[in-house]
C-alpha cells in the first residue's frame, strides 16, 4: 500500500499535538515519499517551523469565527484530495474534518462521535503501562508494524542561537506552571527547591507571558541570585533547544514534558494529582519520576486534572520533599 498525500489531525492542546509528532515520524519512515500535512488549533502551529518532513502545518483558529473558519478547513482539506486521513482526536469537530475529507481511508478512534464514517475505527485504551504514543500508534499499526516512534521536535539553528547567550555555564530548567492547579507544584515547594538545590550554575524558568508574573514570584522570594525569569521571551522551539542541554528539566505533568521529551532533554518530572500510569510520562532517555511516597485514597482524582483539590489538603503536591527533587542532580 501506498499513499501520495498523508494528513494528521491533532487539534488539542500543545502537550498532545507534541505526542502526535511520533505518528509523523513514523509515517515518514513508512512511506518517506509521501507528503506530509498536519492540522493543528491556532496557537500551536510554532511547534512545526521549518520541521523537515511536514510539507504544510494547516492551522484551525477556533475564536473569532470558529465554525465559518472549520467550514473554509474542509473545503480546504477536501480540495488536496489527501489518500489518508489519521485524526488522534476524538471530539465532533475533528470527526466532521474527517468525514468530509474525501479521503480515500479515514483513520481514528472509536470514541469520536463520527467514527461510523471512518473507514478504521481503533479503540481508545487507557491501561497501566501504555503509553499515549503507543495509543497513537494504534492508529497506524496495521499501516506500519508494531514499533511506534516517540515525539520529536526540530529547533532550527537559528532557535539555538538565540538560547547561546544562555548556555556559558552550567544550567537548569525550571517550569512551574501548568494550566491545572492540581497539576502544578506548588508555588512555596518551587521556592522551597530553589532555595536549597544544591547547584552552582544558573537556574532559568520557563513559561508562557502568563506566567511570568508567578515566575518573577518565585524567584524574588527564593532569593536565588542566579534564579532568571525568561518566561514569554522564548518560543516553544526556542525553550526545547535551551532544554536540550540543561543539566536537568525540573517540570509538571504538562506541556514542557512533553517538550523535553521530543528533544530528549534530561528531565525530572514532578506528579500531584496524575500519575505517570494514565501514560503521559517522559519519554527521555533520562528522565526521573518524582511524586508523593505515601499513598492516597484521593489519588490520582483525574485524568487530566482539577482547578482545586477535591479534599482542600493538596497532599500529593505539598508532600513532595525538596530531598526528592536534589536526588535527581547526584
Amino acid at each position: 500500500m501506498t499513499f501520495r498525500q498523508i494528513l494528521v489531525i491533532q487539534t488539542a492542546f500543545i502537550g498532545d499535538v507534541i505526542l502526535a509528532t511520533g505518528l509523523l515520524e513514523k509515517l515518514h519512515s513508512t512511506y518517506p515519499n509521501a507528503q506530509l500535512d498536519f492540522l493543528v488549533r491556532k496557537g500551536n502551529e510554532g511547534l512545526m517551523n521549518e520541521h523537515p518532513f511536514v510539507r504544510e502545518t494547516i492551522v484551525w483558529d477556533k475564536k473569532g469565527g470558529k465554525y465559518r473558519n472549520l467550514a473554509k478547513l474542509i473545503g480546504k482539506v477536501r480540495s488536496t484530495n489527501y489518500d489518508l486521513v489519521v485524526n488522534i482526536q476524538r471530539f465532533a469537530n475533528s470527526g466532521m474534518i474527517t468525514a468530509m475529507s474525501g479521503a480515500s481511508m479515514k483513520i481514528g478512534f472509536d470514541k469520536n462521535p463520527l467514527s461510523w464514517t471512518f473507514h478504521r475505527k481503533i479503540p481508545h485504551r487507557i491501561e497501566e503501562g501504555v503509553h499515549e504514543v503507543e495509543r497513537n500508534h494504534d492508529l497506524i499499526r496495521d499501516l506500519t508494524d508494531d514499533r511506534h516512534k516517540n515525539p520529536k521536535l526540530y529547533p532550527s539553528q537559528k532557535d539555538f542561537d538565540i538560547v547561546k547567550k544562555w548556555q556559558s555555564k552550567p544550567y537548569l530548567c525550571l517550569a512551574p506552571a501548568s494550566v491545572w492547579f492540581t497539576k502544578q507544584f506548588p508555588k512555596e515547594k518551587w521556592i522551597e527547591f530553589i532555595e536549597a538545590v544544591p547547584f552552582n550554575g544558573n537556574i532559568f524558568l520557563l513559561g508562557a507571558p502568563s506566567d511570568h508574573e508567578l515566575c518573577e514570584e518565585i524567584i524574588k522570594k527564593s532569593g536565588r541570585s542566579t534564579a532568571q525569569n525568561l518566561c514569554g521571551e522564548l518560543s516553544l522551539l526556542q525553550s526545547a533547544a535551551l532544554m536540550k542541554d540543561a543539566e536537568m528539566n525540573y517540570v509538571n505533568d504538562s506541556a514542557p514534558m512533553h517538550l523535553a521529551s521530543a528533544v530528549d532533554a534530561k528531565t525530572c518530572a514532578i506528579y500531584c494529582s496524575t500519575v505517570p500510569e494514565f501514560g503521559f510520562g517522559p519519554l527521555a532517555n533520562n528522565n526521573h519520576v518524582v511524586q508523593i511516597e505515601e499513598k492516597l485514597d484521593c489519588r490520582p482524582c483525574g485524568l487530566h486534572g482539577k482547578k482545586s483539590c477535591p479534599k482542600g489538603h493538596f497532599k500529593c503536591g505539598l508532600n513532595i520533599t525538596k530531598e526528592q527533587l536534589n536526588a535527581v542532580l547526584d
